[in-house]
């Protein structure tokens, strides 16, 4: 895992590893003898020893370490995060490749993942078939949004041309490719990206997101779509 922390005092080493699988770091004792001057916050290291029961009430467990190996080490000196620094939110999306390691922002794609996985679980569950809608289309879907429009554009020319020979854009909606797939399959949904391409830079607007959509064949009532 990484390292979170490192606390080293004159008859025991403190560590704070974390793998990812848990938002829980696993706190390593060792030996002083066992640090090295590349086993610092951000290090990447592998570390044996014995997994035993915490004395103290912040842990159930610990591992008492008997190796220590850093696989990657960080230059602490220019590594953007620091370890005892809360960085605003603004701060750690600078750094796209660090951020997963933000506490805050890793729990929402924990949250993602979690959600995603439920989605499908009920669709799937319920005799659903997932269709994967097209990404570029020619339709906008009954005008649920301005559209990105996909052109081609010629290495040293300042012309552009249709990909397709015809107008083609980023999805809106999967909508109307699942009507079609609903007078086959009768229960079929979509889980994926949509764009949208209204000019508002605000919290508010989002000109990416996945987006859950499902047609129904031989429904009986509004009831029966209000139920799904």
């Amino acid at each position: 895992g990484w390292v979170r922390s490192v606390r080293s005092q004159k008859e025991v080493l403190f560590l704070h590893i974390n793998d990812g699988s848990s938002l829980e770091s696993l706190q390593v004792v060792a030996d002083p003898s066992l640090e090295k001057r590349d086993l610092t916050f951000g290090s990447a290291v592998e570390v044996q020893g014995k997994l035993v029961k915490s004395p103290h009430k912040m842990q159930n467990m610990e591992l008492q370490a008997e190796t220590i190996h850093v696989v990657g080490p960080c230059d602490i000196w220019s590594f953007p995060l620091k370890m005892r620094e809360r960085h605003p939110l603004e701060y750690v999306r600078q750094f796209p490749h660090l951020r997963c390691r933000n506490n805050t922002l890793g729990a929402l794609l924990r949250i993602r993942s979690e959600a995603t996985a439920s989605i499908h679980s009920f669709f799937q569950d319920n005799g659903y078939v997932h269709i994967h809608t097209p990404v570029i289309t020619s339709n906008d879907c009954e005008g649920a949004g301005e559209l990105f429009q996909i052109e081609v554009k010629e290495k040293e020319s300042v012309e552009k041309s249709h990909f397709f020979n015809v107008p083609a854009f980023l999805t809106v909606s999967g909508q109307l490719h699942l009507e079609v797939m609903a007078g086959a399959f009768t229960h079929v949904f979509t889980f994926g990206p949509t764009f949208r391409a209204e000019n508002s830079q605000s919290r508010r607007h989002l000109a990416e997101f996945y987006m859950v959509e499902a047609e129904l064949s031989f429904t009986e009532s509004l009831q029966d779509i209000m139920q799904v």
